[in-house]
């Protein structure tokens, strides 16, 4: 590993560093996928990553390719403590609105971890009802490696739903955009109207 990929993942585990320093050992980073999109659930995933190991090239996921994703996703699964993710569907989003659909992913995610972690970080400012110490990372994924981590983990299962919806619904595009709200996901949602993993509320402008 480079010199200056080592001194990065460093920069990106200062805040896991000071808890570990404080004598937390089960460090968690989680982070979500899926809140703007027009369909398909909204994805949280959990990390806990070892203490004496980096895996290289682990950032914020908007900031890396597919490709780089799908591999980066592979290390991360293989080389954490722990790992899990959390799904609310389109019936949950519909219901409870996206942040509280996002909110129980991610404690979704956080229960379903093989290990209790004993300190949580959470990407953005929205604290969620959990038993643990926690604090809120605005911007999180660029800062915590373990929020890092869990978003690639949430964005690249998300993708993969979504590349088996458009098996199901070719016409739309899904594995091109990810439920995006793009030009020719718009017009298809126009020309053949909503499917089943539509989110009616994100798409009223675009339907009579």
């Amino acid at each position: 590993m480079k010199e200056q990929e080592l001194n990065r993942l460093k920069n990106m585990l200062e805040i896991e560093d000071k808890l570990y320093s404080e004598g937390y050992n089960f460090v968690c980073g989680v982070d979500e996928a899926g809140r703007g999109p027009l369909c398909g659930p909204v994805v949280a995933a959990a990390v806990i990553l070892p203490k004496d190991e980096y895996i290289e090239g682990v950032n914020d996921s908007k900031k890396l390719t597919e490709k780089k994703r799908e591999k980066l996703y592979d290390d991360i699964m293989m080389k954490a403590v722990a790992a899990s993710i959390g799904i609310s569907d389109v019936d949950v989003i519909e219901k409870v609105n996206i942040l509280n659909a996002t909110k129980l992913a991610m404690k979704q995610a956080i229960e379903k971890l093989s290990i209790k972690p004993d300190y949580v970080l959470i990407d953005g400012n929205q604290m969620i009802d959990i038993n643990i110490k926690a604090e809120t990372v605005v911007s999180g994924d660029a800062k915590s490696l373990s929020i890092a981590a869990a978003s690639i983990i949430a964005k690249v299962t998300r993708d993969r739903m979504l590349i088996e919806f458009d098996k199901k619904y070719p016409e739309y595009g899904f594995a091109k955009h990810k439920g995006y709200g793009t030009k020719s996901h718009i017009e298809a949602i126009q020309k053949y109207g909503l499917t089943d993993i539509h989110r009616p509320s994100f798409c009223k402008k675009f339907v009579k």
